[in-house]
């Protein structure tokens, strides 16, 4: 029933309970779970009027290692295939290309998560996601 399992995360505790919830349902159906963190193309922080800063590509996907690597802390994982990803673009509509592309059965994934240079789940990705990907979708809270 469910053979692949995706798992957007951006290392928050959100993104660890939805890991948690699908490794629990992939050890069940003998499925395969992908961990996908999702980097925006360029991120831009405004401090004020004046002042702003925009991560490099390399913060970027260095902030991907870090969410990856932080989401699988102290999570046993030897018993299930696990496959992670990096991808960049806008966090829905990526999530929503791999469902389709990677044929995906379930997307479990936080309701919230950390912003946009720590990661990329927000609520409004959570939304987005659960209306548009044409798999099941499981949020955890």
């Amino acid at each position: 029933m469910l053979k692949k399992i995706l798992v957007p995360t951006d290392g928050s505790e959100y993104s660890r309970r939805a890991l948690k919830i699908a490794l629990e349902l992939a050890q069940k159906f003998n499925s395969e779970v992908e961990l996908l963190f999702v980097m925006r193309d360029q991120v831009v922080y405004e401090f004020d009027e004046v002042d702003s800063y925009v991560a490099s590509a390399e913060q970027i996907e260095r902030e991907g290692e870090l969410a990856l690597k932080a989401t699988l802390e102290g999570i046993d994982t030897s018993d299930i295939s696990l496959k992670k990803k990096k991808l960049h673009g806008n966090p829905g509509n990526v999530i929503i290309q791999e469902v389709e592309n990677e044929t995906i059965d379930l997307v479990v994934m936080g309701s919230h998560g950390y912003g946009a240079i720590v990661g990329s789940i927000l609520g409004s990705v959570s939304r987005k996601v659960l209306q548009g990907a044409k798999c099941l979708v499981l949020i955890a809270k």
